[in-house]
Formats: C-alpha cells, sequence, structure tokens
C-alpha cells in the first residue's frame, strides 16, 4: 500500500512547484506597427534575456500585428523584430515577478540595399550570440564588430560588443562600447549599468555616479542598482548618501549579506552602535564564509566592548 501512495505524492509535490513557478513567471503582450501605424502582421519577434543569451523565445505576430510571450523568468530581455521591407526594431523590457508588460514596437521602412545590410549585420549579431553562449568570448568580438560595421547605429549591437569584451578580458575597449550604448539609448538600465560597473572597476567613480543614478531610476525596484549605487556613492565620500540606497536595497532582498554590512560600516561611523550592530550581525548571519566576516566580527567586538565601557 505505502509503494502505491509515494508517486501520488510525488506528482502532487510536483504540481504544487509548478503552480508555484507559474506565478512567479510574467508575460509580455506586445505589438508591431508600421510607420503609418497600421499592424504589421508576420514580423519576426525575438526576446533573449539579458542575463544569459541562452534563454530566446522566437515568435510571429499576428494579422493584428500582436504577439504575446509567457513563461518568462523575472528580468531584463531585448525585444528584437524583423520584417522584409523595414529596418530592425529594438527594445529592452523588464519584466517583474508575475508582472504582465505591454509593449508597442514601431519598425520603419528601408530601401531594398539598406535591408541587405540589416540583415547582413543580423546574421552577423545572430553568430556573435552563438559564440558568446558557447563562452568564446574572444571570437564573438570580431563578428560583433562586424555587425556594428554594418549597422553603427544599433545600440543593442554595441551593448553585446561591450559584454563580450570584458568578459574577453578588455576593459577599457568594454567601456567605449558601453559609452556609445548608452549614447544611442541613454535609457537602456543595461547600458548604464554596464557603463557604470566599468568605470567603476577603473576606479572612476565620479564619473561612473551619473550612470548607476540612472540605473537604479530607470529600475526603482532592483535591489542590485540600488546597492551599487550605494558603493559608489561611498567611494565618492557619500557615505551619508549611500545609506538609504543599502536600506533600500534590503528592503527590496532582505537576504542582501553585502548591503547589511555596507550598512553596519555607515552607521559604525556615524556612531550608531545599536543600529550598526544589528546590521553587522544579520550580515555575519547571512554569510558566515563571507570574506568580509572577520572585519565585521572585530566591528562587533569592538562596539559591544565600547558600549559596556560606557555603561560602566
Amino acid at each position: 500500500m505505502i509503494s502505491k501512495k509515494i508517486p501520488i505524492l510525488a506528482l502532487l509535490l510536483l504540481v504544487s512547484a509548478a503552480a508555484s513557478w507559474a506565478q512567479y513567471q510574467g508575460r509580455i503582450n506586445g505589438r508591431v506597427l508600421d510607420p503609418a501605424g497600421n499592424p504589421v502582421d508576420k514580423a519576426e519577434v525575438s526576446l533573449v534575456s539579458q542575463r544569459t543569451s541562452t534563454i530566446r523565445y522566437e515568435s510571429k505576430t499576428d494579422k493584428e500585428g500582436r504577439f504575446v510571450q509567457v513563461g518568462l523568468m523575472p528580468g531584463y530581455y531585448m525585444l528584437s523584430v524583423k520584417k522584409t521591407g523595414f529596418a530592425p526594431g529594438s527594445k529592452e523590457i523588464k519584466v517583474g515577478v508575475a508582472g504582465e508588460e505591454s509593449v508597442e514596437i514601431a519598425l520603419k521602412t528601408v530601401a531594398a540595399e539598406a535591408e541587405r545590410t540589416y540583415s547582413a549585420a543580423d546574421k552577423s549579431f545572430l553568430k556573435a550570440n552563438k559564440l558568446y553562449a558557447e563562452q568564446k568570448y574572444a571570437e564573438a568580438v570580431p563578428a560583433y564588430e562586424e555587425a556594428v560595421a554594418l549597422d553603427p547605429g544599433s545600440w543593442a549591437y554595441r551593448l553585446n560588443l561591450g559584454l563580450s569584451l570584458k568578459k574577453a578580458g578588455r576593459p577599457e575597449e568594454a567601456l567605449a562600447a558601453f559609452r556609445k550604448a548608452v549614447e544611442l539609448n541613454p535609457e537602456s538600465y543595461s547600458a548604464n549599468k554596464e557603463t557604470g560597473e566599468a568605470l567603476g572597476m577603473a576606479k572612476q567613480f565620479a564619473e561612473a555616479k551619473p550612470f548607476y543614478e540612472k540605473a537604479a531610476a530607470l529600475s526603482p525596484d532592483d535591489p542590485d542598482a540600488e546597492y551599487n549605487l550605494g558603493v559608489c556613492l561611498v567611494n565618492t565620500g557619500e557615505s551619508e548618501a549611500a545609506l538609504p540606497r543599502f536600506q533600500r536595497a534590503v528592503e527590496l532582498k532582505p537576504d542582501y549579506a553585502e548591503a547589511y554590512y555596507q550598512m553596519g560600516t555607515i552607521l559604525v561611523g556615524q556612531n550608531k552602535a545599536a543600529e550598526a550592530c544589528a546590521s553587522l550581525e544579520k550580515f555575519l548571519a547571512l554569510a558566515p564564509g563571507h570574506e568580509k566576516a572577520g572585519i565585521a566580527k572585530q566591528l562587533l567586538e569592538f562596539l559591544k566592548k565600547d558600549t559596556k565601557k560606557n555603561y560602566a
């Protein structure tokens, strides 16, 4: 009797897990239009995760120019649209937890010669994406560069070139590509984030600050955007301004260990011993093996001794 019940229990657990995952996934409802505002039928639509290019979805628009994509993990996606007779279109979209996003993208008509150039650029871009997904970053670089040469106005090509250069260990060239991506699309979260991070890695924190600020403004519910801006502010000597950024990060992500550490060190400097202790203890509870755990323990020991001394 027992052996017959086990498969049923396993099935129930599987169904429960699937239901939970379905509640977590997002959805995109989109529409593709021509310059006159008419629907574009059978346009090729692709969605690629900014987290990893191996997560990719393909579809086509219907007679009303509409497309729907369900089952999306939360995060940023690159939406690309192609249709014969039009220049390719692209847009960055953020999908929230169980979010439903609506997007409209208008394509521009192009001459046959220009269309051939766009097609060649897209082929190079797809080749580069494949190499990048295979972690062949150095080989992906020239393919992305070829795509950029054919379509220098594509911010998406520049962004992906920068990502590949970063992975290939060419930070200065990566920064140049990210800067150009931001120039072409100032409202891109990914382009601003990557530019800020590249400048931060080069210890150019004052220059990185506006890019981190823009990324945080574009994605106000992203704990990493808040944390990165906070770290940048610490490095520009603006610890008081950094503190609310770290507080917002842990509000959005309660297990953000590094943010608790940063909060603790700032609060120590503000002589707020009780709050500093609480933050550092939370950090150690979340990440006891962290490389900064030793420093956190020393700070806690000092704070507690100092507190006892003051009350003695």
